[in-house]
């Protein structure tokens, strides 16, 4: 636990195990030299990789494929003052292969907005770090729910 801010850093197995109760999440990546936060909705594959599903004319496919991105996910309870927070870094490739792209249109995640033509984009998690904010008293005694 972190005395300053009654958290506790999670581990990468920890990080990964309760990223499917999360219904949506943000991708951090790069438009014109800016930083871009844009919500989309994901499933992570039996191999912990993050799989976006969008429009393959979109700007976010544009911005991320082939690009290291940053993908956040979180669970707050705002009245328990406790939740988490996890980050995944890593590349962000559009899936390619045909087979692979007709199994991931069974199983894959499903897009909140539909288009014609879609793609599946993969994130590789490179980096997983993740923090657990626990509610109640803080270390330094201050009661945090009143």
């Amino acid at each position: 636990m972190n005395p300053n801010d009654g958290s506790r850093a999670l581990g990468r197995q920890e990080c990964l195990r309760p990223m499917d109760r999360a219904p949506i999440s943000h991708v951090v990546c790069t438009r014109g030299a800016l930083p871009a936060v844009l919500p989309v909705n994901f499933v992570l594959d039996a191999d912990g990789w993050v799989l976006l599903r969008a429009s393959a004319a979109s700007e976010l496919v544009r911005s991320i494929d082939g690009a290291v991105v940053a993908f956040e996910v979180d669970d707050v309870d705002a009245a328990g003052h406790c939740g988490w927070s996890i980050v995944v870094t890593g590349a962000a490739t559009v899936v390619t292969d045909a087979a692979e792209h007709e199994c991931l249109d069974r199983t894959g995640p499903v897009s909140w907005v539909p288009a014609p033509q879609e793609v599946f984009v993969r994130i590789e998690p490179e980096l997983v770090a993740g923090r657990e904010f626990v509610g109640g008293r803080t270390v330094y005694g201050v009661d945090v729910t009143a």
